[in-house]
This record gives C-alpha cells, sequence and structure tokens, in this order.
C-alpha cells in the first residue's frame, strides 16, 4: 500500500505572519506535523512524506526536522484563494511522476491544527479502509453552535432566521440534529478521489473522525495565545 503524506505550507500568511515556522512551546509549529507525520508512517514502508511550499525558509526549517525537498509550490497555488485540494493535487503528480507510482490513499496534515496525535491517524486510517466505497474523510469535533438551533442567516425576505429550518420548532440545543465542525486538522483521501476531479473535501461519499479531545486551527494571534498556553502550561486533554 503506497501512502503520500503531505503537509502543506506556504510563506505567506495575512493572518498570522510566519506561522508555519513560528515557535510553538519549544519548537516551530510545523515541526508537529513532521513528527506525527515520522510516526504514522513507520507503519507503512511504502510511505513517502512530501513538503508543499513556496518558501525556501519553511524549507530550511524543515529540514532541521529531517523533511526534505526539491519541490517548490508554484505561484499559482501560492495564493490566498487557492484551494487546498488543488494545492495537494499537485504534489500528488509531482511525487507519482517523479516516483513512477501511484499513491493508494494520500494523509494530508494541516499546519495550522497540531493538536492531533498518532493515534488519531491511525483510528481515522483505519475508518476510510473499513469502508471500500468512501472517497475520503476529514477530522472534526464537537460545535459551538448548531445551524438548526442557534445559526442564523439572511433570509430572502430581508430578515434573519435559522440557517437550517424544520417545521418542527426545536426548543433546546440537546434535541436539535447532531452536528459537527471540520477542525481542520488532518485529511485522507483516496487516490479515487482525484482521479473524479473534486475540489472539495465534501463529496457525497465522505466518511468523517471525531476527535474526543480539544482540537482547533490557529487563525489569528489570539490562538496561538491559547494553544501556547495550553501546550506550555500541560493543559491539553490528551497527548501530542
Amino acid at each position: 500500500m503506497n501512502i503520500l503524506i503531505t503537509i502543506c505550507a506556504r510563506g505567506g500568511s495575512k493572518g498570522l505572519p510566519g506561522k508555519n515556522i513560528k515557535n510553538l512551546s519549544g519548537k516551530p509549529l510545523i515541526a508537529y506535523s513532521i513528527e506525527v507525520a515520522k510516526a504514522f508512517a513507520k507503519d507503512f514502508p511504502n510511505s513517502q512524506i512530501s513538503l508543499s511550499t513556496d518558501s525556501n525558509e519553511i524549507k530550511d526549517v524543515a529540514s532541521t526536522f529531517g523533511l526534505y525537498t526539491d519541490y517548490t509550490r508554484p505561484d499559482y497555488l501560492a495564493g490566498d484563494s487557492t484551494g487546498k485540494v488543488d494545492v495537494i493535487r499537485h504534489i500528488l503528480e509531482f511525487e507519482e511522476n517523479r516516483g513512477q507510482c501511484n499513491y493508494h490513499y494520500i494523509l494530508d496534515l494541516d499546519v495550522s491544527a497540531p493538536l492531533r496525535n498518532l493515534g488519531d491517524l491511525q483510528a481515522a486510517f483505519k475508518i476510510l479502509l473499513s469502508d471500500s466505497d468512501a472517497l475520503n474523510l476529514f477530522s472534526v469535533s464537537k460545535p459551538h453552535k448548531n445551524p438548526y438551533f442557534n445559526m442564523v442567516e439572511l433570509k430572502e425576505n430581508g430578515y434573519y432566521s435559522l440557517v437550517k429550518d424544520r417545521p418542527e420548532k426545536l426548543l433546546t440545543r440537546q434535541s436539535a440534529p447532531q452536528v459537527f465542525d471540520i477542525n481542520a486538522s488532518f485529511y485522507v483521501y483516496t487516490r479515487r478521489f482525484f482521479e473524479l476531479g473534486f475540489s472539495s473535501v465534501i463529496t457525497e461519499k465522505a466518511k468523517i473522525y471525531e476527535c474526543e479531545h480539544i482540537c482547533f486551527d490557529l487563525d489569528n494571534p489570539v490562538d496561538f495565545d491559547i494553544m501556547e498556553f495550553l501546550l506550555t502550561n500541560n493543559k491539553l486533554d490528551f497527548q501530542l
């Protein structure tokens, strides 16, 4: 079984400049993803860890943690509006052409959401393997809000109402249908997902892995400060 593990880290970040190599509790943010990728790869002899970046500085930092690359993400895939799936597809094609092989599964680790461990990745991968019809899987968390109960949007009549209306009125959060937040920590794709040309992780045959522990991504300096506090003070409710 050939598995490609991708770590995508572009140089530009407007919300938190330099976040991919910013020090987080003693080591660069990207190091957390590299380390868990290496741990996961040990169980799969035919696996490859690949870095997709447009930044030489990120390449240099990654190399200090044993991840080397001669691949450079093209400029047209390094903008704010570029979709992640297109970025992964490009490096997948690069690695398959270079290695003259096909990868059966692609595991993408998001650098901005490092709160996952080897156990999460192993359990999630088993879920996808157990369903031969599934196209992909992504990690999720329990939501803070529910579109059936306490999330509203502007309707065509100019007034606001629930995002997801139902004929019956739901008076408690507990009675609302179960929903999840995509926490952006990791994604697993089958080769068929890319062959079918999807541009989004939302497919008709997607599976989920629910993280029972705290898991969130870094969008702004406050997020970084919170994660720094949790890691430095051993406040996580699980082991990285």
